[in-house]
């Protein structure tokens, strides 16, 4: 079992942590306090990045010493988002926020995952009508090897992970934040997923 520490406690960073502690992981959830997420880090082997995308970069690149040698899993999209406060376009076209993070922090493992689906479905999975798909993307291949066990601890299954490769993958998963507005606004917000069917 793993030392975790969840920055952001939102209906995100809440629920990996309840799902995570349920699990045997000793979790921490770090507030927004600087000086507080830093402590927090330091006894850290794995760091959940659940705030908002849009300050993410900024956020995480003033605790480079705190995350050098660390796993980074970064489950947020970074959007600018339209009237009704759902996203209408990418903070980093043509790039991605897990690409930002990865080359501000050249000494962290970063891994892209949990960011195509609405929160509820990151710790149940099962509970979709369909199969939903997990990626993953990152450069460190054990460093993935990890996030995929934590995958497995959330409940969901090895043939429902799908590992795209490198960090430059992230841009395809966090594009696909794109489809949330027009799923929301055709169907309700209800617990979703995107999926490859094979």
């Amino acid at each position: 079992m793993s030392d975790i520490t969840i920055l952001g406690g939102g209906r995100v960073g809440g629920g990996l942590a309840t799902a995570l502690t349920r699990a045997g992981h000793k979790v921490t959830v770090a507030t927004r306090a600087p000086d507080a997420a830093a402590d927090a880090i330091r006894t850290a082997s794995i760091v959940i990045n659940a705030t908002p995308g849009a300050g993410s970069l900024e956020r995480l690149t003033a605790l480079r010493t705190e995350l050098r040698g660390k796993i980074l899993v970064d489950v947020t999209n970074a959007t600018v988002d339209g009237p009704d406060g759902l996203p209408a376009d990418l903070l980093y076209p043509g790039s991605s926020l897990a690409e930002r993070l990865q080359e501000a922090l050249p000494e962290t493992h970063v891994v892209k995952t949990l960011n195509t689906m609405l929160h509820t479905v990151m710790t149940a999975p099962a509970a979709l009508a369909q199969t939903p798909t997990a990626f993953l993307s990152g450069t460190d291949p054990e460093a993935k090897q990890v996030v995929r066990g934590l995958l497995l601890d959330l409940g969901w299954r090895q043939e429902w992970i799908t590992d795209l490769g490198g960090i430059e993958t992230a841009r395809a998963v966090e594009a696909a934040i794109l489809f949330v507005p027009h799923v929301i606004r055709s169907g309700g917000f209800a617990p979703f997923a995107i999926s490859i069917a094979r």
